[in-house]
């Protein structure tokens, strides 16, 4: 379990400026980012942070670019009450650094296609997304592809996605105050 997962967050880039930006990175941009960021999303303006915090989503690679999300995710999504419609696939740049005061990468490859994109970004800027992962054990910080796979996949990986967003909400409480 990762404790005191507050300092996880870096400060924003630019102190005052509103709102503060993450952005969730997986590969394609069409099954694990877009979950979490239309989960994340939804789960800030809940707590009433949504105005104060800005979630977007990419993947390392251009495949996907302008493309819905998987179905299989979308569907996932919608029985769970939550609206992935809008998503359009993006692929992540480098310049997204100076845009977001934290980058949250889906597993370890991501994470490492990232850090060799990063150049000077200041350390704490990237992260894994199940750094904030209550139920993260050790090194196990990926959040599994389910593009191979079937419906249970993206369900799981959902279920994975909800409990970390709430304790990302948690953090970001902690440290911007309450909505």
């Amino acid at each position: 379990m990762t404790t005191g997962t507050h300092h996880l967050l870096p400060p924003k880039r630019r102190p005052g400026a509103s709102p503060y930006r993450i952005a969730v990175v997986c590969l394609g941009n069409i099954c694990r980012s877009p979950m979490g960021e239309v989960v994340l999303s939804e789960k800030l303006a809940r707590a009433g942070l949504d105005r104060r915090v800005e979630v977007s989503s990419a993947g390392t690679g251009g495949w996907h670019v302008g493309e819905p999300m998987d179905r299989r995710a979308a569907a996932a999504l919608a029985a769970a009450g939550y609206d992935g419609s809008r998503h359009r696939a993006a692929q992540f740049e480098p310049g997204w650094y100076d845009a977001h005061d934290l980058v949250l990468a889906m597993d370890s490859s991501n994470h490492a296609d990232l850090d060799d994109l990063a150049g000077e970004v200041e350390p704490g800027r990237l992260r894994m997304f199940r750094d904030f992962d209550p139920r993260a054990a050790g090194a196990d910080r990926d959040v599994p592809d389910p593009y191979f796979g079937g419906e249970d996949g993206f369900a799981h990986v959902l279920a994975t996605v909800e409990r970390t967003a709430d304790a990302i909400v948690a953090a970001l409480e902690r440290e911007l105050g309450g909505g």
